[in-house]
């Protein structure tokens, strides 16, 4: 529908908690949903939330077969996850790097619990249940961040390990 711009790190609306949906199967759900779609796309995404679009609703998208700012991450089923509930499936954590559509040309060195269990609907409303470990745990963590007004940055243990990405991953570009 619509590529939308998307707030950067210090707009005062990142960091407040995202409402539930109340009604699914909507108009104005669907649009949304696609206007993440688009804006995820454009921007070479792996996910949004619609918070990082000036949308303080629990929505987060994610998904990829392959995407160039991840080249070695595995593919992700492309979701819609509305009204999510994460529970950690261990203690073990994982540090790995992360960027963000909402904190443009930087990466970071972020603890993330290895293994996960998310819980929410669909767009239309049908129940989603996975467990996952990995690079979709990483992803569904980090977007869901968004929901409660938190960024990777807030995550990192050492700041050492915040940089930009031309200069920690040249080969790759931003």
């Amino acid at each position: 529908m619509a590529i939308r711009d998307v707030l950067k790190m210090g707009d005062p609306r990142l960091y407040e908690v995202a409402q539930p949906v109340a009604a699914f199967d909507t108009p104005a759900l669907h649009a949304l949903v696609a206007d993440l779609f688009d804006t995820m796309q454009a921007s070479k995404g792996v996910g949004i939330a619609a918070p990082q679009i000036g949308v303080g609703l629990q929505v987060v998208i994610f998904g990829f077969q392959s995407n160039p700012r991840y080249p070695d991450a595995q593919p992700v089923p492309e979701t819609v996850l509305v009204n999510p509930v994460l529970t950690p499936l261990s203690d073990e954590i994982e540090e790995g790097w992360e960027g963000c559509l909402s904190v443009p040309g930087l990466r970071g060195l972020v603890p993330r619990h290895l293994k996960l269990r998310y819980t929410g609907f669909d767009q239309h409303g049908v129940a989603i249940d996975r467990t996952v470990d990995g690079f979709h745990a990483r992803v569904v963590q980090h977007e869901c961040d968004h929901l409660n007004g938190v960024l990777y940055p807030f995550h990192i243990r050492d700041l050492h390990k915040l940089g930009y990405t031309e200069v920690l991953f040249p080969e790759r570009g931003s």
